[in-house]
């Protein structure tokens, strides 16, 4: 897996401070992404044990409230399998940090057979405390919305979600 950037002291991406982990590669392609450079699955920098143990190091930091993670689509399959051993350790390591990740895609989709469903789809949610979904729609845009982009994405409180078995929405 290759990121385009790695950005510690965050305050767009979640609530409180944040690192936050911009991945590469996306298949969805929303009109005017703010980000189309990160549709390629190449772009940047490797995401290698260095990159790792800076985000890990970032994290130690007691004010930083958690990791989000954005690109490019966390939830391609390639990135999937390579984020969730690494959100495992950040999960070990901090209990008490928060774990965001946009997708574009839904979580019915993310739960669906069919793409981009894969072998480690359910860990990579059973590891998260929120996700933001759904496609970046440019006629839904409403710069009014707090942590995403157009009224038909969602903030997705997993932890909730899983309790109760239907889908519950993030409310800080």
């Amino acid at each position: 897996m290759y990121y385009g950037n790695i950005k510690t002291f965050d305050i767009a991406n979640g609530p409180g401070v944040r690192v936050t982990l911009f991945v590469s590669g996306c298949t969805n392609a929303c009109k005017n992404c703010f980000q189309p450079e990160t549709w390629d699955f190449q772009y940047g920098q490797p995401f290698d044990d260095a990159a790792k143990e800076r985000i890990l190091t970032e994290l130690s930091q007691p004010f930083i409230q958690g990791l989000t993670l954005l690109g490019g689509d966390p939830f391609e399959p390639s990135n999937q399998e390579a984020l969730v051993p690494f959100l495992r350790t950040v999960r070990e390591r901090f209990p008490d940090k928060d774990i965001w990740s946009f997708t574009g895609y839904t979580l019915e989709e993310l739960q669906s057979d069919g793409p981009p469903r894969c072998d480690v789809t359910d860990a990579f949610l059973d590891l998260l405390d929120v996700l933001v979904d759904g496609r970046y729609e440019e006629d839904l845009h409403d710069i009014s919305l707090r942590f995403r982009g157009s009224s038909n994405q969602r903030l997705i409180d997993m932890n909730r979600t899983r309790e109760t078995g239907a889908v519950v929405l993030w409310d800080e």
